[in-house]
């Protein structure tokens, strides 16, 4: 047996390659790697430069001890090769382990090979060939490998460890799997006693409902804290968190972006967008400001709008009452190609499916605007059930595009019912009056008439007035139009702000103030100049 192992080992070292220094004319180590102890010694005839020991082998180069079954040892060059449970140990911090050993005592490199294991106080790295370079204390390995500490565990093609630093960087198909989280990379640097991984190249990081999209931050794998850049990505349950800045809290879950922030919404179809951006995944709960605008693409046509701050809000989570608000605040303004609208805040809640606006509202849609103290919108799914216009309701409609010709109803309060889409009626209530200028079959203006009453009627069919309805008493007067008193032409309540007007999707962003002559009015009704009191009807 002992004659079959030494020719074996004599053919291991006969075809062993032996590797070159790292760099040409790198300065080579004085010191010598001394044999300290085998059980045999012996001569090789076919390579006198060369001794096979053999059973209890220890070598040692300065501090360093390599213990092996058997070896090839080079004296004159301060190198060998070793066989069968080779161990290398530095100090007590570091141990390696494996079946075959290259060591190099010039270069000070170690190339261990076959069921490699290199420890490092809480540090374990797995692999089948490894490289490790004394002068540089850095072990390296390039066919696929495992590091493990007492966190994680990861995974790579390549990668590097130091033991000093306890730094390390892999390489291709990088995967790391901690308690709470999964991290996938191309490339990771990763700090074995800080536990930071650091992202240098395209990962995905995976926690419970969270996914984390970077190519350049940070990511504390104890925490489960990051600060990323370079445009990252936060998915939680539909939603998604985009900043050139982003920091997340797995544990709070909670992310902020900074600069060109982007949270959307991908299941209800609309996304905010700003300088800063909050998120609490757990709450369900949104924030957003500095340039602050939120876009609802649910249906056809995107609807677009503008407030100093955005914010939703998710009430009775986990229950069966559970609903949301969505608040914008401070300079509301928003565009879609039908309809437009400004106020000084919103809210919209789906418990019962209403979008309030408050203070100074406005809505335009088409020639015709709407306003008063206060709007409320009710939803039926996606299209609009009916308004209510509360206190100084207003509504002014231009009769032609180029006209200085408004039809005008004032009252105490204003509801429109809308069936697919379109308004059929309009019910106005209070203190009624109006100023309104009816056409022929030819769409000729007829005149101006102007009345007063109770309650208003308003019957439409396709966007056109079918018929008006004032009761219970009215009086109404009719001027042709030759004869149409300048001072009648308008209500008192009257005022067009069509400068106020979003023009399109990109003026929400330009806020501009009612003129002073231009705010809201008391409804007063004036004297009653005819005694005449009728029915009032238009077909």
């Amino acid at each position: 047996m002992l004659v079959t192992s030494l020719l074996c080992l004599f053919g291991f070292c006969l075809l062993a390659q032996r590797p070159q220094s790292r760099v040409t004319g790198q300065p080579k180590q004085k010191s010598k790697v001394y044999l300290i102890k085998s059980n045999v010694l012996r001569k090789d005839a076919k390579s006198p430069d060369a001794q096979i020991v053999v059973g209890d082998v220890v070598f040692r180069h300065d501090s360093v001890y390599m213990y092996c079954d058997s070896a090839c040892y080079y004296d004159k060059i301060s190198s060998f090769e070793a066989f069968g449970n080779v161990r290398m140990v530095q100090g007590d911090t570091l141990f390696l382990y494996g079946d075959r050993l290259y060591y190099d005592g010039m270069t000070q490199i170690a190339q261990m090979r076959m069921n490699v294991r290199m420890e490092n106080s809480s540090t374990t790295l797995l692999t089948d060939s490894l490289n490790y370079d004394r002068l540089y204390n850095l072990g390296y390995f390039f066919d696929g490998g495992t590091m493990m500490d007492a966190e994680n565990v990861l995974t790579s093609e390549w990668g590097e460890y130091s033991p000093a630093t306890k730094q390390s960087v892999f390489n291709y198909n990088v995967q790391v799997e901690g308690p709470q989280f999964t991290l996938t990379s191309d490339t990771l640097r990763y700090n074995t006693a800080t536990k930071v991984a650091n992202i240098v190249g395209p990962s995905d990081i995976y926690s419970g409902e969270n996914h984390i999209y970077s190519e350049s931050g940070y990511y504390f794998t104890q925490t489960g804290q990051a600060d990323l850049y370079q445009r990252s990505v936060l998915t939680n349950d539909g939603k998604q968190l985009t900043g050139d800045t982003l920091l997340f809290d797995r544990a709070l879950g909670i992310g902020k972006a900074f600069h060109n922030m982007v949270f959307t919404d991908t299941i209800n179809k609309n996304m905010m967008t700003g300088d800063y951006g909050y998120y609490d995944g757990k709450k369900k709960y949104a924030f957003a400001t500095h340039k602050a605008r939120a876009i609802d693409f649910s249906q056809g046509d995107s609807l677009f709008l503008h407030a100093d701050t955005l914010m939703l809000q998710t009430f009775n989570l986990e229950t069966d009452s559970m609903y949301r608000e969505v608040k914008a605040f401070h300079k509301v303004r928003f565009y879609r190609t039908d309809l437009q609208g400004i106020s000084d805040s919103l809210v919209f809640s789906s418990k019962d499916s209403c979008l309030t606006m408050y203070k100074d509202p406005v809505l335009w849609s088409n020639n015709q605007q709407l306003l008063g103290e206060e709007i409320k919108i009710y939803m039926n799914g996606k299209s609009i059930d009916w308004a209510h216009i509360i206190n100084q309701a207003l509504s002014v409609e231009q009769v032609s595009v180029d006209s200085t010709l408004f039809n005008q109803v004032s009252g105490k309060e204003m509801k429109a019912f809308f069936e697919g889409g379109e308004m059929r009626k309009a019910l106005v209530e209070g203190s009624v009056r109006s100023v309104y200028f009816p056409m022929d079959s030819d769409s000729l203006l007829i005149g101006m008439n102007v009345a007063e009453s109770s309650i208003l009627e308003i019957y439409l069919k396709q966007q056109k007035l079918q018929r008006m309805v004032m009761k219970p008493k009215t009086t109404a007067t009719m001027y042709p139009m030759s004869q149409i008193p300048k001072e009648k032409e308008r209500l008192e309540t009257f005022v067009w702000f069509d400068y106020l007007r979003p023009k399109d999707k990109y003026d929400i962003f330009n806020w501009r103030s009612k003129k002073a002559s231009d705010q809201l009015k008391k409804n007063v009704r004036g004297p009653v100049e005819l005694p005449n009191q009728h029915l009032f009807n238009i077909k």
